[in-house]
């Protein structure tokens, strides 16, 4: 094998050894939590969702649920919502916060089959893009959104205020990362350390 071809072999060598180290960093960053996950999940499980105590919404985008929590307590729910599909899927995430409220919001984006901006009655955002809690039919995926019954739609928007954490998030893969955690209903795990250390 001639000097320049043994060179570019070992340097393609080095590329592929490089990559596959760079890519195991980052498989591995990614199995990491967010800080705003790791967060909620020391925090306990407002009873019968998959959300932490601290939100003030949740949303189980498994079971297609959401509810309402008044200090870590359930004041409404479980009840149906449908949410982002076709390509638009609703956004995961432990502090989501809402930073608009309009009751008679029309979309710019979605459009009825006339043209006219389409109605989102009682719209309550809570993340980039548009993405909202407001009235719609349940039955239905929607555009990122969260479609809530209308008398669902109202209650949301009359309790949750501009600041509220929302959380977002899939059921299953909460209690896999509590359970993966040591975390018993979401109570912080025990530590054995002692507490000089």
């Amino acid at each position: 094998m001639s000097k320049a071809r043994a060179a570019v072999v070992a340097a393609a060598a080095s590329v592929m050894v490089a990559t596959t180290v760079l890519a195991g960093q980052a498989f591995a960053e990614a199995d990491q939590a967010s800080p705003a996950a790791q967060a909620a999940r020391a925090q306990a499980l407002a009873d019968g969702t998959p959300c932490s105590v601290g939100a003030r919404s949740c949303v189980d985008l498994e079971s297609q649920q959401a509810w309402l929590i008044d200090q870590g307590k359930v004041v409404r729910g479980p009840v149906k919502i449908s949410s982002g599909g076709n390509g638009a899927k609703t956004p995961v995430g432990h502090s989501l916060r809402v930073y608009r409220k309009e009751a008679d919001y029309k979309s710019t984006e979605s459009r009825l089959p006339n043209g006219d901006p389409a109605p989102m009655p009682w719209s309550v955002f809570f993340e980039d893009g548009g993405i909202a809690f407001h009235a719609g039919n349940p039955q239905r995926s929607s555009a990122g959104c969260i479609h809530l019954e209308p008398a669902d739609a109202k209650a949301w928007f009359d309790f949750l205020q501009v600041g509220d954490q929302i959380q977002v998030v899939k059921g299953s893969e909460e209690r896999a990362a509590r359970e993966a955690a040591g975390q018993a209903g979401g109570e912080p795990a025990e530590s054995s350390a002692s507490d000089d250390e």
